[in-house]
């Protein structure tokens, strides 16, 4: 889990631009974060199992 104090620290605006730091959007861990949805990878693995994502499927050949 993620510290509280983190991730209301991340919520503000930088000072500059390149200091912005991405976040999960679910559990705000900063680490295994996937851009294009907004989320770590455990997050997005159990949100997609559940089938919350829409257009996501587990692969199987």
């Amino acid at each position: 889990m993620a510290k509280t104090c983190m991730i209301e620290k991340s919520k503000m605006p930088p000072k500059f631009a390149v200091r912005a730091h991405n976040r999960c959007k679910v559990c705000g861990r900063p680490r295994g974060y996937l851009r294009k949805f907004g989320m770590c990878r455990i997050c997005f693995r159990n949100e997609s199992l559940r089938g919350q994502i829409p257009g996501v499927t587990k692969s199987s050949w």
